[in-house]
């Protein structure tokens, strides 16, 4: 897909291309999924996942940054194909109770949203954390609620031309924490050990 048009600034984000590919390789998102957002600021994730889904739902508390999303989603209205419904509301409160996944783009009230996940069983849940503090305690909120299937710690680095030569600016790193609040169907194994249904080992 061509990059996205994020014409309009919410001096907040948006979370960078190189970090969008992976939320969405780990999303997944296919046609006929419902995909949920917390925190939609500049929209960049909910326009490239109005290109993938079927529906969208996206948060944004303050008033100003979902007028943004808005504005940057109108301007790439001729490539996305998603029913999109921005709402300005606090989650969890806001939260659809059908979404397939949900993406946290921020930390405020994330244990509460993870609650909802769990309630609802959302089948794909990621979070994105910039501060190590944060990362450390969404790591356990995750853990406790049996969410938790991997965390990715990345940092990407953008070269320059310094005396003719090449050198590189660091981003700040990002942890993600990827799980699922959907229960693993299981099956036994012709020596009695319980395998998921994809032939894999369960979900521990």
């Amino acid at each position: 897909m061509p990059p996205i048009a994020l014409p309009h600034d919410a001096k907040a984000g948006p979370t960078k291309s190189e970090v969008r590919a992976v939320v969405h390789s780990k999303l997944a998102l296919e046609p006929d999924d419902h995909f949920a957002e917390v925190g939609s600021c500049t929209g960049a994730i909910t326009i490239e996942a109005a290109q993938r889904a079927g529906r969208v739902t996206a948060l944004e508390r303050k008033a100003e940054r979902l007028e943004t999303t808005e504005k940057n989603l109108a301007a790439n209205e001729e490539s996305v194909r998603a029913d999109v419904e921005l709402r300005n509301a606090e989650a969890p409160e806001g939260l659809p109770d059908d979404a397939d996944a949900l993406f946290l783009g921020g930390s405020r009230n994330f244990e509460d949203v993870l609650d909802h996940a769990v309630e609802t069983e959302i089948d794909r849940v990621i979070m994105n954390v910039s501060r190590l503090e944060v990362a450390g305690k969404a790591t356990e909120a995750f853990r406790e609620r049996d969410l938790l299937e991997e965390v990715v710690q990345f940092q990407v680095s953008h070269g320059y031309e310094l005396a003719g030569a090449t050198s590189f600016n660091s981003d700040n790193p990002v942890y993600m924490l990827v799980g699922s609040a959907t229960p693993d169907e299981e099956t036994e194994g012709d020596d009695g050990e319980k395998v998921a249904a994809d032939g894999g080992s369960p979900r521990q």
